[in-house]
């Protein structure tokens, strides 16, 4: 039945549901919270394909103990790099409403294969809004684990994000929480997020 599903929402014409019908939220504690509805953006290859082919994706680099390595992923913003997806105005408004934030700023990251990843972190958000801020993440693409981790002691939770999913995480979440997308020990492969961040100079993807 999963896989069913997974390919009727393959295939079907892109559409997100604006009444987030499916949206379970989590108290993490300490004011933050994650929400997540699987499949909550219908026709998401179609998505996915578009955004691959007309992304200009960027490499980037950086200093880790006095060399330079790749960062492993490629990383965008729209309209930077890109016309974007002429849907994601729809899901920006759609979140906003929801949130009663602006999730309008759009960036992307690329995870090519399992050999791709980003490391635990917390977006950098302004200080006024370390206790309370909303991001908004669509995975695209085949599913990979997605970790949140509190900081300081605490047991981590996880998601699989793929195939159209949505994860909101909020309140304090950027703050006591840390989230990330581990290697895949196994061939993986592509998978693309879609985050939505309030335009205050938001860090890159």
């Amino acid at each position: 039945m999963e896989t069913q599903l997974a390919l009727f929402h393959r295939a079907a014409a892109p559409a997100c549901d604006a009444d987030f019908s499916g949206l379970r939220q989590r108290d993490l504690g300490e004011g933050a919270w994650v929400a997540h509805q699987p499949g909550w953006l219908q026709g998401h290859q179609a998505v996915f394909d578009h955004l691959h082919a007309s992304t200009d994706w960027q490499h980037r680099t950086r200093e880790m103990y006095g060399q330079t390595v790749d960062v492993p992923r490629l990383v965008a913003r729209v309209p930077e790099h890109g016309p974007g997806h002429p849907l994601l105005s729809d899901i920006a408004a759609a979140l906003t409403r929801r949130t009663g934030r602006c999730l309008t700023s759009v960036s992307l990251a690329l995870y090519r294969d399992g050999r791709d990843s980003v490391a635990p972190h917390g977006d950098r958000v302004g200080p006024d809004a370390v206790d309370d801020c909303v991001v908004a993440i669509l995975s695209l693409g085949v599913p990979r684990r997605f970790r949140l981790q509190p900081v300081g002691k605490g047991r981590s939770i996880d998601y699989t994000l793929g195939w159209g999913d949505l994860l909101l995480m909020g309140g304090s979440c950027q703050r006591s929480w840390r989230h990330g997308v581990p290697k895949a020990r196994r061939t993986s492969g592509p998978r693309m997020s879609v985050m939505f961040r309030e335009p205050r100079g938001d860090p890159p993807a």
